[in-house]
């Protein structure tokens, strides 16, 4: 008998539904278990976010530089290249259409809760105790410390017992996210929105989410729009048309939530688009990884509708730092459903200022949209293969 599966998404809108249900009626006692939960796990998630950046980032950037040739540098760059456009992209639609669709949202969220306000006159939610266990570093140390360690793999030449280290190191971090974190980020959003509906934002929260969805899923067909135009424009193709072809491999990320799953049918759909065969199959599965177009834009968009909603100050200068840096970031990200906002957490925290709440936040956001993030990852992948093929592609 086959065992039934509840995807993450699921799980996801489940705690959100049950949270704001359990705010309505817990008991103060109860809901003060919750609290405890939800700052031992912010602990937790400051202490491993450091540990998380090294793990990721300094074997992945090692991999990608001793996996050079100059076709695989060409599609890197184009990857980038879109990644970070995908970014400015979302940050200048956002600011446009924000001050619209959000009016009023920063006031309602003083809305977003810290841990001591009260519920009631008198009562207050705090949690039964809390235990602090420090970061072992900062998290720009790590950062830091991942490029230099990453990139001074790529140039000696007996670096492989030190690169076993680190791939071991790896496997240890992606076990620690799909085996520790991701189970219980429900828990932890539960524990937000429950919060939320006793203090009584749950209303607004809720409806700003809808909004942020729905613009964040129009601009994810414009920006594959847009990258099958450049497509189409280089390879002098029918965008739409390469847009149709790529519509399985679309429709099968929906389900899947990874790029990494969705790689055969991504491969066979850009081959179906004159993709020579070869450079196919070395462009496809490396976009898997390093062209993260869907993912910046929903990050970048929910980063600061958050930033918003919180009230925290949106200085530009520093978010054009964020894009860069989190594009980079993503080339770490593991390819499974939730990865990509685990490996920005760093990013999030040390860049933008984001505290645990806001974190919360950010996560609900950001999974509520993963698959079509990922659908819009995958698509694009078929644009860069075709811009690849077009270059280095002989006859």
């Amino acid at each position: 008998m086959k065992k039934w599966k509840v995807g993450l998404l699921a799980r996801v809108a489940i705690a959100i539904l049950l949270g704001i249900l359990s705010g309505l009626f817990f008991p103060t006692w109860a809901l003060r278990v919750f609290l405890t939960f939800n700052g031992l796990f912010s602990n937790f998630l400051d202490f491993i976010v450091p540990l998380i950046i090294v793990g990721l980032i300094a074997p992945g950037i090692a991999e990608l530089g001793r996996g050079a040739g100059k076709m695989l540098g060409t599609t890197m760059a184009l990857a980038y290249g879109s990644t970070v456009l995908t970014g400015f992209f979302a940050l200048f639609s956002c600011k446009l259409m924000y001050p619209v669709l959000l009016g009023g949202a920063e006031t309602a969220m003083a809305m977003v809760p810290t841990i001591g306000e009260t519920l009631s006159e008198g009562e207050s939610l705090t949690p039964f105790f809390t235990l602090d266990f420090p970061p072992l570093f900062g998290v720009m140390p790590a950062l830091v410390f991942a490029f230099v360690l990453g990139l001074g793999l790529t140039v000696i030449n007996n670096g492989e017992p030190l690169m076993q280290i680190l791939l071991g190191f790896r496997e240890i971090v992606n076990k620690t996210i799909s085996g520790v974190i991701v189970p219980l980020l429900p828990v932890f959003v539960f524990g937000i929105f429950m919060k939320m509906a006793a203090e009584g934002h749950v209303a607004k929260v809720m409806g700003v989410f809808v909004k942020i969805v729905i613009l964040i899923f129009i601009l994810t067909v414009i920006l594959l729009v847009f990258q099958f135009a450049i497509a189409g424009l280089v390879a002098k193709r029918n965008p739409f048309t390469m847009l149709r072809t790529m519509l399985a491999a679309y429709v099968t990320a929906l389900g899947t939530q990874s790029s990494a799953a969705t790689i055969p049918v991504t491969l066979r759909q850009a081959i179906s688009l004159g993709v020579d065969p070869r450079i196919a199959g070395s462009v496809i599965p490396l976009c898997a990884t390093v062209h993260l177009s869907g993912s910046m834009l929903k990050i970048s968009a929910c980063a600061l509708a958050v930033m918003i909603m919180m009230n925290i100050p949106v200085d530009m200068t520093v978010f054009v730092g964020f894009i860069f840096l989190l594009a980079i970031t993503m080339v770490a990200a593991p390819g499974v459903p939730g990865g990509a906002i685990m490996a920005a957490i760093g990013v999030l925290q040390s860049v933008l200022g984001f505290n645990p709440e806001a974190i919360g936040l950010m996560i609900s956001l950001y999974i509520a949209m993963d698959s079509f993030g990922t659908a819009c990852n995958v698509t694009g992948d078929g644009a860069i293969a075709v811009i690849v093929n077009k270059i280095y592609a002989k006859g």
